[in-house]
């Protein structure tokens, strides 16, 4: 009840992210039963309220497959959980202290990144984005406030329940103490960017929202449309439209690929009317019809320099925007389609990621939804403008001084490193079972 009730209240956007320390707590409590049936059915329930409240539009989308989509989100929990009482059943409390905040960092990363049905919402460090600490934690990566988090409640699980308390009054102190502001020298190139909501919309109805927009943004040097704009290549008319208006464009359509299959992907048309960039969807939704991964990533030389573009699910995958990172972005745009018909629940957790992208990597963020929650995002991850859900037509505009370049965060190689140890662990776990198996035989 405890990590149920944190997790949640953690998630709340009331600026209590703090509260995923005890979360973690709890499950580190829950690790001390004695009955292994006990523990996987109690943290089967845990999993079941803490991911399905959160993740009931799957329901609406996937219908009943959406059951063995829950399932498959408390799986991770049940893993941090069994593994856990697992190695303090054979070496001890304060063993488990030591590897705890690996084999949770070591998971969670697994789980969003690097199998089929990667899933990297509702990760720990994202009950932290638009809080006023997001700027300083930025540094460690969602999946370094993790471990961090995990550090902690580690910390308060080793202490007497007295120091308990003050370790604890210590922490929310420090945390909720006014920290200088996250200071990021910008170049002397400044961005202007304008874009509006539009969902499946008709070539005429496209037209109508540009000219509006340019009427209304006039200064906008690039104009940004959703993900799936249009069925195909941008048409000749939206190209005419940006020859006359001397503008760039981002917009989303398909590329044709072999066997009558498509790239979900970013077209940037120049003001000569022109496509002058292209980039296609790495992540492609998982049970839908979104187009073949594209092979290549590349960032957009833009006259006002580099940028990295993604597509929609792209955002939510560090190692796709790493890549940018790693190839000199200076800023990120994220074309998006997010269907009105999901509902606002599923808006509002996507809407979450552009500001720790923006905070993690210290670059600003552009990210314009189809039907809602369209952000610009400081490199400091306070979002400057947005539009809201399902906002049809509405529009979001931003000025940007481009930064000299990003940063990785530190978890840019703790993850990936975590896992390797979790792996470890866990053959390290089962060949000392299978030795003293074999002994007692003997």
């Amino acid at each position: 009840m405890g990590a149920v009730v944190c997790f949640h209240l953690a998630n709340a956007g009331l600026g209590l992210g703090i509260l995923m320390a005890g979360f973690f707590y709890c499950l580190l409590r829950m690790v001390e039963t004695d009955s292994s049936s006990e523990l996987y059915w109690c943290g089967l329930v845990a999993g079941l309220f803490i991911y399905v409240p959160p993740l009931s539009f799957f329901w609406h989308i996937f219908g009943g497959f959406a059951i063995s989509l829950w399932m498959v989100a408390c799986v991770w929990l049940l893993a941090f959980l069994l593994l856990a009482r697992w190695w303090r059943r054979r070496y001890g409390r304060i063993a488990l202290a030591v590897v705890a905040p690996l084999m949770w960092t070591g998971l969670e990363y697994f789980r969003g990144e690097l199998y089929y049905l990667r899933f990297s919402w509702l990760s720990p460090g994202y009950a932290f984005s638009g809080s006023a600490q997001l700027a300083q934690l930025g540094v460690l990566g969602v999946y370094g406030i993790g471990f961090a988090g995990m550090v902690v409640a580690v910390i308060l699980y080793l202490l007497p329940l007295k120091y308990r308390v003050i370790a604890g009054s210590l922490l929310v102190t420090v945390m909720y103490t006014p920290w200088p502001p996250v200071v990021v020298k910008p170049t002397a190139s400044i961005l202007r960017v304008a874009g509006v909501q539009l969902e499946f919309p008709s070539v005429n109805q496209v037209m109508a929202s540009l000219h509006a927009l340019v009427s209304i943004h006039p200064e906008a040097d690039v104009l940004v449309l959703s993900e799936y704009t249009f069925e195909g290549p941008v048409p000749a008319e939206i190209k005419n439209f940006c020859r006359e208006q001397k503008k760039y464009l981002i917009a989303g359509g398909k590329a044709p690929a072999p066997g009558g299959k498509f790239y979900d992907t970013a077209f940037v048309v120049g003001p000569t009317g022109e496509i002058v960039f292209s980039q296609g969807k790495c992540v492609p939704v998982q049970f839908f019809q979104d187009g073949l991964p594209t092979l290549t990533q590349r960032v957009w030389y833009s006259p006002w320099g580099k940028i990295g573009l993604g597509i929609c699910y792209d955002a939510s995958y560090r190692g796709v925007v790493d890549e940018l990172v790693r190839q000199g972005a200076q800023a990120l745009i994220f074309p998006t389609m997010d269907v009105e018909d999901w509902g606002a629940r599923e808006h509002q957790l996507n809407a979450l990621v552009g500001p720790v992208r923006a905070a993690e990597y210290q670059l600003p963020l552009f990210r314009l939804a189809s039907s809602g929650i369209s952000e610009a995002v400081n490199p400091d991850g306070t979002v400057q403008s947005s539009a809201g859900f399902p906002g049809h037509t509405q529009m979001v505009s931003v000025e940007f001084p481009l930064p000299a370049k990003g940063r990785l965060p530190l978890d840019h190689w703790l993850a990936p490193a975590s896992t390797a140890m979790t792996a470890g662990l866990i053959w390290w776990l089962v060949f000392d079972w299978l030795t003293k198996r074999f002994r007692r035989k003997e």
